[in-house]
């Protein structure tokens, strides 16, 4: 394949361009050098890169903030970096609607709604993806009666391999919407999108802990009290966390704030015992009493602006699996887990995560036509230092496959390729139609 240089490019492109760029995503997981690494700031722009790239027979590959703990985003041939397309094209106050260019990070976009008096209905753990990257990979908050944030999605543009722009909404271009709203890029780049939001609002959130087996016996209660409800269960015991949240017009309360707990214990303490545990595994379980005991014990009670009660802090890198199942199957799950850890002789780190996300329409989506349990699992890399995660990994995705699991797409598996057989043959017909070559 023959290489591409800067000096053949034309200038409009040369001005935006990187030769021999490296990528890292955010945990330093993966990483690669790609040819040719474009900055655009246009339409127009990305359109000549799309037809330069099918000139020379190369793959694209579009980033944001590389959040994604997987290699979803590297290339060796060019990349295309859309944090330049960031501007607003349209607020609509009356109908609650906004339009976007799709390179705009959730961090910009909530300062934006927040000064137009909207919000969004539901968010993440973090903000520091771009748009196009929470919607390519049908990324999800928590709420038994919300859907993930591809849901929101009203129409959107996108730019073909052959260079064509496409508008797509449910009365446009209908099934290319209905692929598009999760598709890794298998469909073009996506430039601009409109959503459909809410007017502003404040959520009152409550954390209290609960021992994990009552909390599976009464799995139905507890993923219907309250609007948005999150499970942190602490593997190797039966403590966990369910903290709730709910639409409040209540004055602000802000959580108690001790800098020596939070920060010293929570953050810096916890890497350093990590660390010291890579040498000496069998020490986790303790780590993980010591840490529920001293932080995560404590009940919690905030009330604030909606996107500051969704986000909270990711601490520091991380290996991550995520998968959603069929609410009525995870408690069994769940169960098959705790029996794994706790007769296999690997400790792993807490929390396993547990989300609720209604179902949808969207052809890729992991909650498509299903109410789903995502299920998430973590192995902290305390300083960027590597620990063990693919037996971990293997057995919960066999306990996740066996349980009708579908993948979150921007998480790292073991096991994919059959996933990835079988929803992209729903793509075939559309992607034949669009001649692409072009990956998110």
């Amino acid at each position: 394949m023959t290489r591409v240089r800067l000096n053949q490019l034309d200038p409009e492109l040369q001005a935006i361009a990187t030769e021999d760029y490296t990528f890292h995503n955010w945990a330093k997981t993966f990483q690669c050098t790609c040819e040719i690494m474009f900055q655009p700031s246009t339409e127009s722009q990305i359109i000549q890169i799309v037809q330069l790239a099918k000139k020379y027979n190369k793959p694209i590959k579009v980033f944001g903030s590389g959040h994604s703990p997987s290699d979803l985003a590297c290339s060796r041939g060019f990349m295309i970096n859309i944090d330049n397309m960031n501007g607003i094209l349209g607020i609509n106050k009356q109908d609650s609607t906004v339009t976007v260019e799709a390179g705009m990070s959730l961090h910009k976009l909530h300062a934006i709604l927040q000064e137009n008096g909207l919000a969004m209905s539901n968010l993440g753990s973090i903000s520091d993806q771009s748009i196009a990257g929470v919607i390519s990979t049908a990324t999800h908050g928590t709420g038994a009666e919300f859907g993930c944030l591809s849901s929101m999605v009203l129409d959107l543009t996108l730019i073909t391999a052959n260079g064509e722009l496409i508008n797509c909404s449910s009365n446009e271009n209908s099934d290319l919407f209905a692929a598009a709203r999760c598709s890794l890029g298998a469909l073009g780049i996506i430039t601009r999108i409109t959503l459909q939001v809410e007017p502003a609002f404040r959520l009152e959130a409550i954390q209290k802990p609960y021992k994990f087996d009552t909390v599976l016996s009464e799995w139905d209660h507890v993923i219907h009290s309250a609007e948005h409800v999150r499970v942190w269960w602490m593997p190797h015991t039966n403590d966990c966390v369910v903290w709730r949240a709910n639409r409040t017009k209540k004055s602000m309360k802000q959580a108690e704030s001790n800098w020596l707990i939070e920060r010293g214990v929570g953050v810096h303490l916890y890497q350093f015992m990590l660390n010291i545990a890579r040498y000496r595994p069998s020490v986790i379980p303790s780590i993980t009493r010591f840490m529920f005991e001293t932080i995560h014990k404590r009940p919690l009670h905030v009330i604030d602006d909606s996107y500051k009660v969704f986000m909270f802090d990711c601490l520091f890198p991380q290996y991550v699996n995520e998968w959603a199942i069929p609410w009525e199957n995870s408690p069994q799950a769940l169960k098959e887990l705790d029996a794994f850890i706790n007769t296999s002789e690997l400790k792993v780190h807490f929390p396993v995560e547990i989300r609720f996300v209604d179902e949808d329409d969207i052809w890729l989506s992991p909650s498509y036509k299903t109410k789903t349990c995502y299920i998430g699992v973590i192995m902290y890399r305390p300083y960027g230092n590597p620990v063990p995660y693919k037996k971990y990994w293997k057995a919960y995705e066999d306990i996740m496959r066996k349980h009708g699991g579908r993948p979150h797409w921007a998480k790292v598996y073991i096991y994919i390729f059959i996933f990835i057989y079988i929803y992209f043959n729903l793509l075939f017909a559309l992607t034949y139609f669009l001649y692409i070559f072009i990956y998110i």
